[in-house]
């Protein structure tokens, strides 16, 4: 079976690398030269645990080719993958040019072909976009009969930083098939697994992608506003947790409290839906609350500096983590910006670290960054924690006595255990500790 993953970002690399693992020839298809010449090179265009070793073992194996001459290779592929991005626009909608773009590219593509193909949606679309929008181009851009092009949608459910692992072994497929043709190549591409496997319309297929991130975003949500309450009422939300999730309904996922989530999943996906439901004039309260929550929770770690400091005028405070999550390069809506943000407009001088995402953050934001722990941690007044590395794990309390000139940590992510710093001379405070 010939493979054609359009898209080598995130999504469009993993699957190709995954794929390829698991014996298939597949061809990683962009019209980004820089990419292209990276990944054909054993480089991964992102960082990711895992993912720079199976683009290397694939390219050893020879299962694994990339390029950008894409209507050559669509033409000569069994299955198409698109895996491009689908950016918001202003009003939280998804722009559909690269969805558009690549169908016509796979329209033209096939026209003069006499072979069968199936197209693969893996980008995620709002309900409708793989039946409305991608088989509609695909169709009047070939000229070809519907019974010759099998259309589906099979959305990831990868998470950054364990995307290989989760590619690897999923917990769930779904595919949202509109005919035996794309059914019949997605069970054959996916009868290694175990796990579960649904079968439904592409529609469905869709807003099963939405649903389930703008969930997780809202359980999230939920969760902060519980810590927020037991840090006032002098509680630790921790324990909280631990109880609420021994009950196997709400389980104990995503019950971490901190500065609220980023990415390029979950604020992307709850506003385009939000969009969605308004656009068909349906109402969105759910999805409205778990936006505002997320927008107002990193204002709590720079209170919780300011209370610490008296002012954060001409104080310099190192912000520890910038990219959105841990093991991770992505700094796409972290919270990184909004807390950063709102230090310089109190006039406080910021320094960032991260091991993986400084480069980026400092050309976004042009504050100073370090990948030096010491170098970020030198004379600062206080650090605010707003990524889990396990680097920062690791922190030693005199560490930070012997560098700081005010041992006072901000944690926004729950980073260490209750009493971390009990014996020590630094001063901790974290979101739901109960300070």
């Amino acid at each position: 079976m010939r493979i054609s993953v359009i898209g080598s970002g995130y999504v469009g690399i993993v699957t190709g690398a995954t794929l390829a693992e698991a014996g298939f020839k597949i061809t990683c298809l962009d019209i980004l030269e820089e990419k292209i010449s990276d990944i054909k090179r054993g480089i991964s265009p992102i960082y990711e645990p895992g993912l720079e070793r199976l683009i290397r073992n694939g390219l050893d194996s020879g299962n694994l080719n990339a390029s950008t001459e894409l209507e050559k290779h669509i033409a000569n592929s069994d299955v198409v993958f698109v895996c491009v991005g689908t950016p918001s626009n202003e009003d939280g909608s998804i722009d559909l040019q690269y969805i558009e773009s690549v169908s016509k590219t796979i329209g033209k593509s096939i026209k003069d072909s006499e072979e069968d193909i199936v197209v693969v949606v893996k980008s995620t679309v709002v309900p409708l976009t793989t039946e409305e929008t991608v088989q509609k181009i695909i169709l009047e851009e070939s000229g070809r009969k519907r019974e010759t092009v099998g259309i589906a949608m099979n959305p990831e459910f990868l998470r950054e930083g364990s995307a290989v692992d989760d590619a690897l072994n999923p917990d769930r497929i779904v595919l949202g098939c509109t005919d035996e043709k794309s059914k019949t190549a997605l069970m054959k591409i996916y009868e290694g697994h175990t796990c579960p496997i649904m079968h439904c319309d592409p529609r469905t297929a869709e807003m099963i992608k939405y649903s389930s991130n703008s969930f997780l975003a809202a359980k999230i949500s939920f969760v902060n506003e519980l810590a927020n309450m037991c840090d006032k009422w002098n509680m630790d939300f921790e324990r909280v947790a631990e109880g609420m999730g021994m009950d196997s309904r709400i389980s104990k996922q995503f019950l971490r409290a901190g500065v609220g989530f980023g990415g390029s999943c979950f604020p992307k996906d709850v506003k385009a839906l939000r969009r969605a439901a308004k656009n068909d004039g349906l109402s969105s309260e759910m999805l409205d609350a778990t936006l505002s929550v997320n927008e107002k929770q990193p204002e709590i770690v720079v209170n919780m500096a300011r209370e610490m400091l008296g002012e954060l005028k001409n104080k310099k405070i190192a912000v520890l983590g910038l990219a959105f999550k841990a093991d991770t390069d992505d700094i796409r809506e972290s919270r990184a910006f909004n807390i950063v943000e709102k230090l310089k407009n109190e006039n406080a001088e910021v320094i960032g670290h991260d091991p993986q995402a400084t480069e980026t953050f400092a050309k976004e934001t042009g504050i100073t960054c370090t990948d030096d722990l010491e170098e970020a941690l030198r004379g600062v007044d206080c650090v605010i924690i707003q990524t889990e590395w396990d680097e920062y794990k690791s922190i030693k309390p005199e560490f930070l006595c012997n560098l700081m000139k005010k041992p006072i940590v901000i944690d926004g992510r729950r980073t260490f255990d209750n009493g971390y710093f009990t014996d020590s001379d630094v001063e901790y405070v974290a979101i739901g500790l109960g300070n």
